[in-house]
């Protein structure tokens, strides 16, 4: 329930934001009303999880969930769109503990055997909830009050806070506890301004970006020093030396990239080049949410018997398959962008199902949280930094191609720039046979296909990473390391 109710808030604010914005104004700072939830949720990832390792999951689980609640009903009353980006900061700060503590106490409660399994029906809430979000925020808006959007999440997390309280009981040992304060701060700046280049970057010039960059750089030097000093770090420097979540953790930084790829841009070659409507375009991506959670649940069932490394490589095969699928056949229709769409969702479900059951297997209880908000921090970055690199991709080759072109039609650059941005015009110009049109799509065309050959080099890229996975029985050595001791969690 606690999944479901963070998971869906990513969808239903997409698709209810051009209401929110008719109403509130300030389009300016529209994407600032996505970045700062995801900006605060990935800087507070893997210190709720050390946080929970230290204080237990309980108490810093029902804390982010009522942080989470505090910022959907404040986002309901927001009055105007910086008011807005300010309670998402806040809701972020509580979906920061949401999600990977929902995961971490899969990984409590059920041992080897059933916890592939039950991450696998986890994981099939994220393509339950891709589904019902973007059509609940459609008729959410178009029946009531656009604030229903955020209040819908009240009852959600009521419940889930009832439940916990009643049937979740820890017994977490009283002992010292040293907490990293000098590391959570260093992270907080690390995160923060890599995230902001990765989000924001293209908006500021090349001297901001680099003096971003060079805070981003130092304080990340500067945690890992710390790390290595601090009595009990935030991220355990034994953990990356641990190969099997070394690995598993860059390549779910690589799968991420290639799933904001196909996310990001697909709807824009089904609308801009195919001429399908947003319905159409949603439908095509939405295939992937079907291939991810029936792989997941599979995953689950056969991950003790078939051993991760034969699941990785099989998942990094399909994804890689799903991939050159799309970047050959999707500008051919939405139907086959759409099944292409559906064999990398099977091939991410696989993968991100065997990581995260591997991950916790492979870790005590003590460490099993900072291990799984460490794994969550690299999806995240993953999806960041492949949305600033398609991004920059597509910009680049836009620009080139319509500089070399735009005198054919008898138009300036700036006035095509202005159409891609969305202008009142961009639809109707679109849909018209017109050189304008016409130049505007063998545009898009090209240089989407740049961006989805570079999905296709970040799924290769994950295959290799995971080629190098070690073969482990989880029902073995590992599955002993991470039932001792046993976990006070109940």
């Amino acid at each position: 329930m606690a999944m479901f109710m963070a998971a869906i808030e990513g969808t239903i604010v997409a698709t209810s934001m051009p209401s929110i914005v008719a109403k509130l104004g300030g389009v300016q700072l529209y994407s600032w009303v996505f970045s700062s939830y995801l900006l605060m949720q990935a800087v507070t990832v893997p210190i709720y999880g050390k946080l929970s390792d230290l204080f237990g999951r309980k108490r810093v689980f029902v804390a982010g969930i009522l942080m989470f609640l505090a910022g959907s009903v404040l986002c309901g009353f927001a009055w105007s769109m910086p008011s807005l980006v300010v309670f998402r900061f806040l809701q972020g700060v509580g979906a920061g503990a949401v999600q990977p503590l929902a995961i971490t106490l899969v990984g409590d409660l059920y041992a080897i055997e059933e916890r592939g399994r039950t991450q696998g029906y986890v994981a099939g809430v994220w393509g339950l909830s891709s589904i019902i979000g973007p059509l609940g925020g459609a008729l959410i808006v178009q029946h009531l009050h656009w604030s229903w959007i955020f209040w819908i999440n009240a009852p959600f997390g009521l419940a889930c806070i009832f439940l916990v309280t009643r049937y979740l009981h820890e017994d977490v040992s009283r002992r010292a506890r040293s907490i990293d304060y000098p590391g959570a701060a260093l992270l907080l700046v690390a995160v923060s301004a890599l995230m902001l280049g990765l989000t924001h970057g293209g908006d500021w010039g090349a001297a901001e970006l680099a003096s971003l960059g060079a805070v981003a750089l130092v304080s990340w030097a500067l945690f890992i020093v710390q790390q290595r000093c601090a009595e009990d770090p935030i991220m355990q420097p034994g953990l990356w030396r641990n190969r099997l979540i070394a690995l598993a953790n860059v390549a779910t930084l690589t799968a991420g990239i290639v799933m904001i790829g196909l996310i990001g841009f697909l709807p824009t070659l089904v609308q801009g080049v195919l001429g399908g409507s947003a319905l159409v375009a949603g439908f095509a991506l939405s295939a992937m949410s079907i291939g991810w959670p029936i792989a997941s649940v599979i995953t689950g069932h056969v991950i003790v018997r078939a051993g991760p490394r034969r699941l990785v490589l099989l998942g990094g095969s399909v994804l890689l398959a799903g991939s050159i699928a799309v970047a050959l056949f999707a500008a051919h229709g939405p139907l086959t962008a759409g099944l292409g769409c559906m064999v990398v969702g099977i091939g991410l479900g696989t993968l991100n199902t065997t990581f995260i059951v591997s991950v916790q297997t492979s870790v005590a209880w003590a460490q099993r949280g900072a291990a799984t908000g460490t794994h969550m921090l690299m999806r995240i970055l993953g999806s960041a930094l492949g949305a600033a690199i398609f991004g920059g991709v597509l910009n680049v080759s836009m620009q080139r191609f319509l500089a070399e072109r735009a005198a054919e039609a008898s138009i300036s650059l700036d006035s095509i720039q202005g159409l891609l941005a969305g202008g009142a015009h961009a639809a109707p110009a679109v849909a018209l046979s017109s050189p304008l049109s016409a130049l505007l799509q063998e545009g898009l065309s090209s240089s989407l296909q740049l961006v989805f050959w570079g999905v296709v080099v970040s799924s290769a890229v994950t295959l290799a990473v995971v080629s190098g996975m070690p073969a482990v029985r989880l029902g073995g050595a590992a599955a002993s390391a991470s039932s001792s001791p046993n976990p006070p969690i109940r």
